[in-house]
C-alpha cells in the first residue's frame, strides 16, 4: 500500500495544496488527504477515487455502513470523513445566520409582529443553531385543529433539523399566551420528543416586543 509520503512529489496533494492552495486540488487528492494511507492491495489513490465515486452519487443517504462497505475503508476512517462532511454544511449552511436566544428570534421575524392577521411560523436549525430554513405554515387564528404536528415537522424532518423554533404573532398586541397557545406548544413539544427534533422555544411576536415559553420556563 502506498501512503501520502510514498508519493512521488508532483503526485503528492499535500505538495500541491501548499503550491498552488487547496481550490487546486481535485476531489480524490482532497479524500487522500483525509485518508493519509490507502491499505494492503489498495494505495490510496485507489482508495480516494472509490470513496469520492460514491460521494458522487449523492450526500442524503450517506451513512458509516455505507462508506465502510468500501473495501479497506474502517470505521475511524470512513466516520472522519462523515464529520468533514458535516463540518463543511454546517459552515457553508445557506443563510449561515444562527439563533442562540429570543431576541434574535424575534430580530428574524419581527415583519410580522404587526401584520393583521396570525402567522404561524417555524424555524429549523441544525446542530451548530444554525437557520435552515424560515417558513410560513399557515395564516389564521390559532387553534389546535389547524396547528397539526405533521404540518408543523414534516418540513423539519426533511431539512434534517436538529431542532425547531415556532412563532406566531398577536395582533392583539397582547404579549400573554393564551390557554390554546399553551396546549398547542405542549402538544408540540410532545411529538418533538417523538420525531427527535428539539422543540427549542415557541416565541409570541408583537410590535412593542415578545414573549418566549422558554425564558418563561414554559418549555
Amino acid at each position: 500500500m502506498k501512503s501520502i509520503h510514498q508519493l512521488h512529489n508532483h503526485d503528492k496533494p499535500r505538495e500541491k495544496l501548499a503550491a498552488k492552495g487547496v481550490q487546486a486540488l481535485k476531489n480524490e487528492e482532497l479524500m487522500a488527504l483525509l485518508l493519509g494511507r490507502g491499505v494492503q492491495g489498495k494505495d490510496v489513490r485507489k482508495l480516494a477515487k472509490e470513496i469520492v465515486a460514491l460521494l458522487d452519487k449523492g450526500l442524503e443517504d450517506l451513512t458509516l455502513e455505507l462508506l465502510c462497505s468500501i473495501h479497506g475503508l474502517g470505521k475511524a476512517k470512513a466516520s472522519q470523513i462523515l464529520a468533514a462532511i458535516e463540518l463543511g454544511k454546517r459552515y457553508l449552511i445557506r443563510s449561515n445566520r444562527r439563533i442562540t436566544d429570543a431576541a434574535e428570534v424575534y430580530q428574524e421575524l419581527k415583519v410580522f409582529a404587526d401584520r393583521a392577521q396570525e402567522y404561524f411560523l417555524t424555524i429549523t436549525l441544525d446542530g451548530a443553531s444554525h437557520i435552515i430554513e424560515t417558513r410560513t405554515v399557515f395564516i389564521g387564528t390559532l387553534n389546535q385543529s389547524l396547528v397539526h404536528p405533521r404540518e408543523v415537522f414534516a418540513d423539519a424532518i426533511a431539512d434534517r433539523a436538529a431542532g425547531i423554533i415556532i412563532a406566531h404573532n398577536h395582533p392583539s398586541g397582547t404579549l400573554e399566551p393564551s390557554q390554546a397557545d399553551i396546549q398547542i406548544t405542549r402538544r408540540l413539544d410532545e411529538v418533538a420528543k417523538l420525531v427527535g427534533i428539539e422543540l427549542l422555544d415557541h416565541v409570541i411576536l408583537t410590535k412593542e416586543g415578545y414573549y418566549s415559553f422558554s425564558d418563561e420556563g414554559v418549555l
